[in-house]
């Protein structure tokens, strides 16, 4: 299987695209202050919009189409043509690298999906009448934590690199098995048809 194009460029553009809406999502942030209630005595807390939230779902669903496609054209490891085959007759190298690759890949995809997910929903909860219910005011507001999703972007990048790297050397280890048993196929040939030539002429 070569490397195709493509593959490459739309699973490039899906990461860049979580990337940049991480780095988004982690500059705006859901802020909140302690506001007195104009009804009552009570205070509770003022939130701003909830848009870091949108962006840090959007970039959970790049991510994850993006490792979708990887995953769905190396049949993902473990059904591939070359890989039934001692990943395409390559050597133990090869078979290693495209394992630990694999692995990492995912490692870094998980790690950055489960930031995306937890700074998402840790952002979308708000703590507004807190107050009200435990009849006390508020002394502060309940926020994400700064550096979440800074993270998620930082998974992000090294799960772009970990993908291109499996999907590179699966490509890479697969074409090779290939074209190594086409060869060995083509000698072959070659030798089962020099007797019968030299047979020919000395019949001659």
């Amino acid at each position: 299987m070569a490397i195709s194009v493509p593959v490459v460029a739309v699973a490039s553009s899906l990461h860049l695209i979580a990337f940049v809406l991480s780095v988004a999502a982690e500059r705006r942030r859901s802020t909140g202050r302690v506001v007195p209630d104009e009804y009552d005595e009570r205070t509770y807390c003022q939130y701003d919009s909830d848009v870091s939230t949108a962006y840090g779902l959007s970039a959970f669903a790049a991510l994850l189409v993006s490792q979708a496609v990887v995953t769905g054209v190396t049949r993902c490891l473990c059904f591939g043509r070359g890989l039934s085959r001692g990943v395409g007759g390559g050597d133990g190298g090869s078979r290693g690298c495209v394992v630990c690759s694999f692995a990492l890949s995912w490692i870094m995809f998980l790690v950055a999906e489960a930031c995306l997910l937890a700074g998402s929903a840790r952002n979308a909860y708000h703590t507004k009448y807190w107050g009200h219910f435990e009849a006390r005011d508020l002394t502060s507001c309940t926020t994400l934590r700064k550096g979440v999703f800074a993270a998620a972007a930082a998974f992000t990048l090294l799960s772009m690199g970990a993908s291109l790297w499996y999907y590179w050397s699966h490509s890479k280890t697969n074409t090779g098995g290939w074209q190594k048993h086409r060869n060995e196929g083509l000698g072959m040939t070659d030798h089962h048809d020099k007797p019968n030539s030299e047979f020919e002429s000395v019949k001659i």
